[in-house]
């Protein structure tokens, strides 16, 4: 039996909906952290008070969402910065209206996950790990941006750095040949301490396959140690199918990648970075002194 105007071939509306909503994306803010839950927790509208019940919760939602057929994404979900928000644009932080709008805010400037029915032991840390990577990378752009011009050559010295950033990861991926690489770049920056991790993987011919985001984040790191001549430094752990891990370093100085020594390798992973105190060394590694990188004719300008 049919609808009055409608006919077996023609959709109704709510077939019509239902298939208009599987093309909107949605977004949900996580408190991750259990202290953030409890800061939430200060709203009268604000209806969790255990946060595993509330990460439970959370994934049901996004099992829901996820079986009507959209993309869904979280975003992390911050109470001190959701504070300012409100404070900025007018709103009532105690309403569930204004939530939605911050964490739609989230949606368009901040770090985001793609649901795909991963578990919340998988997806929190997931989470976590994706905004500091955001944050650092703000961060360094910031700064980047804050440098100026060159008193020499008036070119930006940030964007000249990000630049020359850039073509140092390439000769060094070129350089280290096949294999599964972790790349760690480590930079002294004002008051905080810059990190940034890439993975890539190379095969015996052609190029590095890598994720651009962690690519450009990496390259933006070391341009802020180059930019502002910091003594940052830069590691790589390689993996290849029955052989022992090779671990290689560089030294960031004067703008560059220069190698370090096998005793310096040896020395910065097997020393507590906190205490001072020796470490035993990772069984099945071997520390390897940093392989020099092909020369640049566009090698950091000493007038910067």
């Amino acid at each position: 039996m049919t609808r009055p105007g409608t006919t077996p071939s023609t959709p109704s509306n709510t077939s019509l909906r239902r298939a208009l909503r599987r093309e909107v994306p949605s977004t949900v803010g996580l408190l991750a952290d259990e202290d953030d839950f409890t800061t939430m927790r200060r709203y009268a509208t604000f209806a969790f008070d255990d946060h595993p019940a509330y990460l439970q919760q959370v994934e049901g939602l996004l099992k829901s969402l996820a079986t009507q057929g959209g993309h869904t994404t979280v975003a992390l979900f911050d109470p001190e910065e959701y504070a300012e928000y409100c404070e900025e644009t007018g709103l009532d932080p105690d309403r569930p209206a204004s939530r939605s709008r911050y964490t739609a805010q989230l949606a368009a400037t901040g770090a985001l996950v793609a649901y795909t029915g991963q578990p919340m032991t998988t997806l929190v840390p997931t989470l976590i790990d994706t905004a500091a990577r955001h944050a650092t990378w703000e961060y360094a752009t910031t700064l980047l941006s804050g440098v100026g011009d060159c008193a020499t050559c008036g070119q930006d010295i940030g964007r000249e750095a990000f630049a020359h950033a850039s073509r140092q990861l390439t000769r060094l991926l070129e350089a280290a040949g096949p294999g599964t690489h972790h790349l760690v770049c480590s930079v002294p920056a004002d008051e905080e301490h810059l990190l940034a991790v890439l993975r890539a993987t190379r095969e015996d011919h052609g190029p590095a396959y890598l994720d651009r985001d962690e690519a450009a984040e990496f390259a933006t790191v070391l341009a802020v140690g180059i930019a502002l001549d910091t003594p940052g430094g830069v590691v790589l752990r390689t993996t290849t199918p029955g052989t022992r891990d090779r671990l290689h370093g560089w030294r960031l100085t004067a703008g560059n990648l220069h190698p370090l020594t096998e005793a310096e390798v040896f020395s910065a992973y097997c020393t507590d970075a906190r205490t001072g105190d020796p470490i035993a060394p990772e069984p099945g590694v071997d520390h390897r002194a940093g392989f020099p990188l092909a020369p640049d004719e566009d090698d950091w300008p000493t007038h910067h």
